[in-house]
């Protein structure tokens, strides 16, 4: 039987070095196959690897040589038999025929499969049918026998002739070629499949040292950009404060007096200035957020003055555009562990946003109220709240009755540089980084911060802080 072989290299990707009988069957099924085979003809059998191992056998002692053991003479010469039978190497007939010590007889018989040698099997001792008697070359040996019982002890070995035997063994083999076909067939199939695993396995890994190396590239892009920022909002800022506080002098006639034209183009460059020195401000913290220097500088709180300093820096804009604004503060409420300028800047970013938003005759309210969260990390896995302690909290929530954002855009505000309306004819001015900055200052206090809902018209965030800072064990 010969299997194609349709790739170069075949015998190397499926079977290695070449066919093991005992990697192909398994030993359990061989030794039960034998053994179906000895109980019809009582032969013993035995199987064995090329190199000499035993993969299996059926065999039962033979009363014979059981008692010619008990004799130092006999054993010595059965022995010598025996090791002469598993050395023996059957030639281009495939089978050797070697009588025993005793007129018993062994048959060698080759095993191969895809044209190799895979092993060899063994029947015998068996006697011929027409042997009555052992051999005289067992009475040559110097042993005390007793004759009377070696003869019966020999007439009970099993009786079968050479061509039986030689039956037998071509049974076997043919047996065995089925199941070595099919086994190696399945063996075939499995390292294929190996094969194609591990070249998938190495083609992704490919794959993820490429995305590896791209995302280190990009990472480093990322820090190159944060530095230029940072490089270049530090170099602009001194020039723009000198404009600033030039611009303020002309204003206010240091310089000597002015038109009223004069003095609006002045005032114009001045508020100009002001908004490119607020985003500047706005990129430095960014890229200080980004690259993790920003420091935050906690201690125990008070929320009512800082809702209060808010409110305060907040109205003059509110009355200006006839927006209504309110606070709405528990009593009592306890300090909490913040930094008390970053979290001024949190509320009055969103404050700010809330009045730039909401047209003339609306409303802003600022609330805060105690409350409690779940003691994980921002970003943590939601599987384990069900485990995680309870923190008390302060809840800020900023309302307004503007225009609202929506709901597809509210994860999305948090983007740096991201503008729900981001076209050339947009009413509000901004840049896009306000609540994205807010967003690392809230997370940097451990806190959440959130859209929600606010039916029919305007928008509501939602700012935690914890009370107490995170305890560790």
């Amino acid at each position: 039987m010969t299997l194609p072989m349709p790739v170069r290299g075949f015998e190397e990707l499926t079977v290695g070095e070449g066919i093991k009988l005992d990697d192909l069957v398994d030993r359990q099924a061989l030794a039960e196959m034998l053994e179906s085979v000895r109980d019809l003809f009582q032969v013993p059998l035995r199987m064995f690897a090329e190199d000499g191992r035993l993969v299996a056998d059926a065999v039962r002692e033979q009363e014979l040589y059981v008692h010619l053991a008990e004799h130092r003479t006999t054993r010595s010469a059965v022995d010598q038999v025996i090791g002469s039978v598993k050395g023996m190497i059957p030639g281009v007939e495939g089978f050797l025929t070697q009588a025993c010590v005793t007129g018993a007889r062994y048959r060698v018989v080759a095993l191969e499969y895809d044209g190799r040698r895979v092993g060899r099997m063994i029947l015998g001792p068996y006697r011929l049918p027409e042997a009555g008697e052992p051999a005289a070359s067992l009475w040559a040996l110097d042993a005390p026998l007793d004759r009377e019982r070696v003869g019966a002890l020999f007439v009970l070995l099993p009786a079968a002739s050479d061509d039986l035997a030689g039956r037998i063994a071509a049974h076997l083999s043919r047996t065995l070629d089925l199941v070595l076909f099919s086994e190696h067939r399945a063996l075939l199939t499995s390292n294929m499949h190996l094969a194609s695993v591990r070249e998938s396995f190495r083609e992704l890994e490919d794959k993820n040292a490429k995305l590896q190396s791209a995302y280190d590239r990009l990472k480093e892009l990322d820090r190159m950009k944060s530095n230029f920022l940072a490089t270049v909002s530090h170099e602009l800022r001194t020039p723009l404060t000198s404009i600033i506080g030039y611009s303020e002098m002309l204003v206010e006639g240091l310089a000597g007096d002015l038109s009223l034209e004069q003095r609006d183009f002045v005032q114009t460059i001045r508020e100009k200035g002001e908004q490119l020195l607020a985003l500047i401000k706005g990129l430095l913290d960014l890229s200080k957020l980004e690259s993790g220097t920003m420091s935050l500088r906690k201690n125990n709180t008070e929320v009512v003055k800082i809702v209060r300093e808010v409110v305060s820096t907040i109205q003059p804009a509110a009355l200006k555009k006839d927006v209504r604004l309110e606070q709405q503060v528990e009593a009592s409420l306890p300090r909490i562990w913040a930094d008390p300028e970053r979290l001024r800047q949190i509320l009055l970013n969103l404050c700010e946003n809330a009045v730039k938003f909401t047209p003339g005759g609306g409303r802003v309210t600022i609330h805060a109220r105690l409350t409690s969260t779940d003691a994980q990390a921002p970003g943590d896995a939601g599987g384990m709240v069900i485990l995680g302690a309870r923190r008390t909290a302060v809840e800020f929530r900023v309302e307004d009755t503007g225009i609202g954002i929506p709901e597809s855009e509210r994860e999305k505000v948090f983007d740096a540089f991201y503008q729900v309306d981001s076209s050339s004819t947009r009413e509000q001015g901004g840049t896009g980084l306000g609540l994205s900055i807010v967003k690392r200052l809230v997370e940097g206090h451990e806190g959440t911060i959130r859209v929600d809902t606010n039916t029919p018209v305007g928008t509501v965030f939602v700012v935690t802080i914890p009370v107490r800072r995170a305890t560790i064990g």
